[in-house]
C-alpha cells in the first residue's frame, strides 16, 4: 500500500477549520521525550484521557495531549484534526487512539510521520468492522445501518464494579449516525509514513471489539495484541486504568531506546 501525505481532495475540498478542544498535561521538569497525543473514540472527548492517563503519562516524563472530535464532523475531518494537532506539537509525536479513535489514528499515520503509535481497543477498518460490530453489539449496531445512531450500553463500555460509571456515561455525546456508518464502511488505512512501531492493546473481555478483531489489527502491523483480561472497552477509565497505560509507556520507552 502507498502512503498518501497529500491528496487531491485536500486541495479541491479542504476540511473546514474549527476551534479544537485540546487538553494537556506536561512533565516537570520538561525532558526530551516525544509528546503523546491521545485520540478518543466516538461519543467520547478529550476528557476521557484527562481523567487518568494524561497526568499519569506526564508523571512518567512524557508531555501528554488529547484532542476531542469536532462536532458534526466526518472521518476525514477527524483525521485532518489529528494530523494538524500533531504537526503543531514541539516534537514528532506518538499517536494513541482508542476505539474508533484508533481507526482515525491508523488513517492519520498515512499522513503524519509519527514517532510511534498505539491502537487501543481498535475498531477495525472496512467490511470487517461491520462483522465485528454486529458480532459484539448486534442490537446496538443495526440502528446505524438504517439511519439512526447506534447504542452502547453501560456494560459494554465499563466494568461492572467501576465507580462513577454513570457519570462517565452522562458525558458521552451523541454522534451523527452518518459518522458511524463512515467508520463501519471506511476503506482500510494506507501504509504509515516512515514505518513507525505500532502497538495494539485491548481486552479479550471487550464487549465492543471482539478478540479476533484485535488479532487482525495487530497482525496488519506484524505483531500480536497486548491483552488485559477482565477490562472493559474504555481501558482509560477502568478501575485498573494504570495497567494498560504503564504497559504502553514501558513499550514506548523501549522503542525509543532501540
Amino acid at each position: 500500500m502507498r502512503s498518501q501525505v497529500l491528496r487531491f481532495t485536500d486541495w479541491t475540498s479542504p476540511v473546514p477549520p474549527v476551534e479544537r478542544e485540546v487538553l494537556s498535561a506536561l512533565p516537570e521538569p520538561a525532558g526530551d521525550n516525544p509528546p503523546v497525543l491521545f485520540v478518543p473514540g466516538l461519543a467520547h472527548g478529550a476528557w476521557a484521557f484527562a481523567e487518568h492517563w494524561l497526568a499519569h503519562t506526564a508523571s512518567r516524563g512524557y508531555p501528554a495531549w488529547s484532542v476531542s472530535p469536532r462536532a458534526n464532523g466526518s472521518l476525514r475531518a477527524y483525521v485532518h484534526d489529528v494530523v494538524q494537532v500533531a504537526a503543531g506539537l514541539p516534537r514528532q509525536a506518538v499517536l494513541v487512539g482508542h476505539g474508533a479513535g484508533a481507526l482515525v489514528v491508523a488513517h492519520a499515520l498515512a499522513r503524519y510521520p509519527a514517532r510511534a503509535a498505539v491502537l487501543a481497543a481498535p475498531v477495525p477498518a472496512g467490511w470487517s468492522a461491520l462483522g465485528a460490530a454486529l458480532q459484539a453489539n448486534p442490537f446496538g449496531t443495526l440502528p446505524a445501518l438504517v439511519g439512526a445512531a447506534p447504542r452502547l450500553s453501560r456494560r459494554q463500555l465499563f466494568s461492572a464494579d467501576l465507580p462513577g460509571a454513570e457519570d462517565y456515561r452522562a458525558k458521552l455525546v451523541r454522534t451523527p449516525a452518518k459518522v458511524y456508518r463512515q467508520m463501519l464502511f471506511a476503506s482500510p488505512p494506507a501504509a504509515p509514513v516512515g514505518d513507525p512501531p505500532v502497538l495494539v492493546v485491548g481486552s479479550p473481555d471487550d464487549r465492543v471489539v471482539p478478540r479476533q478483531a484485535l488479532d487482525r489489527t495487530a497482525g496488519r502491523f506484524g505483531g500480536a495484541p497486548l491483552l488485559f483480561p477482565g477490562m472493559a472497552h474504555d481501558l482509560m477509565l477502568d478501575t485498573d486504568w494504570r495497567e494498560p497505560i504503564d504497559a504502553i509507556l514501558d513499550w514506548l520507552t523501549k522503542e525509543l531506546a532501540a
